[in-house]
């Protein structure tokens, strides 16, 4: 560590690495953007100009071999996750990997064999978010009432063919992208694991890609989280958490705008529409920096990870039950 703070590699000079994750590690107080990495040494050296990193390397073995770099961040492509995590935490590395961890539950599995003084976690921003994290305490605080019904929206819209959300053979789709978020707020604001799930994708022909996947999850006692997302519809997220006695809801739950305010209104329904709708403001944050933050004190030693390996295994059990459910045409058991 420098200065008490972790020094972070990134591997690649994906976009969200660039315009989200690197600017939170340099917000955070834990984290330093030391070391860049990609096939393309001119593209690394760019973006370590561009955004004051020290070292840029031109293959990711370079930086994983570097003995300065203490965690690394995984922007790749979904097919190369599991490799490339394995690589660096043999390599000696802490890793925060892009989500999701892996293609299948199988596949992540095969990291539980790595060194246990490493730790490896997916990057769901959302869970170190005050929005999340307020929401689940107005929750728990028994103000909704019980908490009965999820309802989560998540849709953008990319018909690129260049795109690798759209290539199927490296983990491209709706479900893998976007619906592992609202999957996760089931599991998040439930506190609780799914029991079985139902689901209906509608695949891009070209593509092969679920541009568009529905879901019904029973997390049982009466508990549903249904959702849809997609890659062809027009720009929308929203998450409605429905209790007994009133309904919460968060108004931009994945995308927050990186330092700004954000909201969570509350409504108790006496009156229809947004007439006694409270409304309550989230402080400017970064939900990348307080991630960075949260990662680096459990490397640290500071405070334990809260999720780790063993949750991002049980993220791809979800997401394979929901894949098989759209093959078989039927409820597909987690218990």
């Amino acid at each position: 560590m420098e200065d008490g703070k972790i020094r972070w590699g990134i591997v690649s000079t994906a976009d969200i690495g660039l315009k989200k994750v690197i600017p939170g590690i340099q917000r955070s107080k834990t984290g330093i953007a030391f070391a860049i990495g990609s096939r393309d040494k001119a593209r690394a050296d760019a973006a370590a100009r561009a955004l004051g990193i020290e070292r840029a390397y031109g293959s990711y073995e370079d930086l994983l071999a570097d003995p300065d770099v203490d965690a690394v961040y995984i922007p790749l492509p979904n097919h190369l996750h599991v490799p490339l995590t394995r690589q660096a935490v043999e390599a000696g590395k802490h890793v925060l990997c892009e989500k999701p961890l892996a293609l299948n539950a199988e596949e992540a599995a095969q990291l539980r064999d790595l060194p246990k003084d490493r730790l490896v976690a997916e990057n769901f921003m959302v869970r170190a978010h005050p929005q999340w994290m307020m929401a689940r305490e107005i929750i728990r605080s028994g103000e909704l009432g019980e908490l009965k019904a999820i309802q989560a929206f998540f849709s953008y819209f990319n018909d690129d063919p260049g795109n690798i959300r759209n290539m199927a053979d490296i983990g491209g789709g709706a479900l893998y992208d976007i619906g592992c978020y609202t999957m996760l707020a089931g599991r998040y604001f439930f506190e609780a694991e799914p029991q079985r799930v139902v689901s209906l994708i509608d695949k891009d022909p070209q593509f092969g890609t679920d541009r568009m996947s529905s879901a019904l999850l029973d997390f049982g006692a009466g508990r549903h989280l249904t959702f849809t997302v997609s890659t062809q519809l027009t720009p929308y997220q929203r998450v409605q958490l429905v209790g007994t006695k009133k309904r919460l809801e968060i108004v931009i739950p994945v995308n927050a705008p990186q330092g700004e305010a954000v909201s969570l209104r509350v409504d108790d329904g006496s009156v229809l529409g947004d007439a006694v709708m409270q409304t309550q403001i989230i402080s400017p944050c970064d939900q990348y920096a307080e991630l960075v933050d949260v990662f680096g004190k459990a490397v640290a030693g500071e405070a334990p990870l809260p999720y780790g390996l063993e949750d991002a295994i049980q993220n791809m059990k979800v997401l394979d039950a929901l894949f098989a459910s759209a093959v078989d045409g039927g409820w597909v058991s987690l218990s």
